[in-house]
């Protein structure tokens, strides 16, 4: 049964896996390589995720053709956006909630590897599909 603790749990094991990227690479890279290094260390954990994930946009009723992708989606759970920028601005944290929304997603994690210090630079998100699991 999937419930918020699950969820929860599988996120720090997300935040586990970027900080040892964090701390054999540091700061000053691109995103790309980034994610492929974070997607190592995510099959080294043997959980189930995608990469670069289309997500459909339907607007009034209607399907469109818009190559709108996420970077990785672990277990179907939990939407990993990575960033390698100066700083995290409210625009980012848009793009993760409107991401969880259109995919239905429970969970976000924003993680920011251009940083000295990974746990000061993630943000975490969760949403009504969220809050709708039990809690253990």
């Amino acid at each position: 049964m999937i419930t918020q603790k699950y969820i929860n749990d599988l996120a720090y094991d997300l935040i586990g896996c970027a900080i040892e990227v964090h701390k054999q690479l540091g700061p000053g890279l691109l995103e790309s390589i980034y994610e492929e290094c974070f997607c190592e260390e995510i099959k080294s954990k043997q959980l189930n995720f995608v990469r670069q994930v289309k997500i459909p946009v339907t607007y009034k009723n209607r399907g469109l053709d818009i190559d709108l992708r996420l970077d990785v989606m672990v277990e179907g759970l939990v939407i990993c956006e990575l960033k390698a920028i100066e700083c995290m601005l409210p625009v980012h944290h848009a793009q993760v909630l409107s991401y969880m929304k259109l995919l239905q997603i429970p969970k976000g994690l924003l993680i920011n590897f251009h940083t000295d210090n990974i746990v000061k630079n993630y943000k975490p998100f969760v949403n009504e599909y969220f809050a709708l699991l039990p809690e253990k």
